[in-house]
């Protein structure tokens, strides 16, 4: 596949990334490495807790979205630098069960002006089989511009 660059994107592009389903053994995996609070590794502390079960860690959900990302390789062989990430909201908890989708939106490219580069925004919702959304965040990227 080949790559693409600033001057293909346009706002207003979005797509779907591939449904992946929350696992509990993941869940629980993730959280006792990064995350060990009781919400996210303790069955019967999270029945009784605020969520009334098992949650994901919202930084596991968003390592999955990131993972989607890739796999699914929207952009062919360009290669990108992610700049930062604004307003990561997660909204939802997110239970062992759960099918996640990510939606991807360009909501700005702007070329620099000296360089052969600019960047892109990226919006990213990602909501569960109910179409609630869970996630969402504004991811800034840098994007080659294409030779002269």
């Amino acid at each position: 596949m080949s790559g693409l660059y600033l001057d293909d994107l346009t706002p207003g592009d979005a797509w779907h990334g591939t449904p992946f389903e929350i696992e509990e053994a993941d869940v629980v995996r993730f959280a006792r490495e990064y995350d060990a609070q009781p919400m996210h590794i303790d069955t019967e502390a999270a029945a009784v807790g605020r969520f009334g079960g098992l949650i994901a860690s919202g930084w596991h959900v968003a390592a999955l979205v990131m993972r989607d990302f890739i796999a699914n390789n929207p952009f062919g062989d360009t290669p990108l630098l992610g700049i930062g990430i604004d307003e990561l909201r997660w909204l939802r908890p997110v239970r062992p069960g759960d099918i996640l989708t990510a939606r991807r939106e360009i909501v700005a490219v702007q070329r620099s002006s000296s360089k052969p580069v600019g960047t892109v925004t990226l919006r990213t919702t990602v909501t569960n089989q109910h179409g609630e959304t869970v996630l969402s965040m504004n991811t800034l990227m840098q994007f080659p511009a294409r030779p002269a």
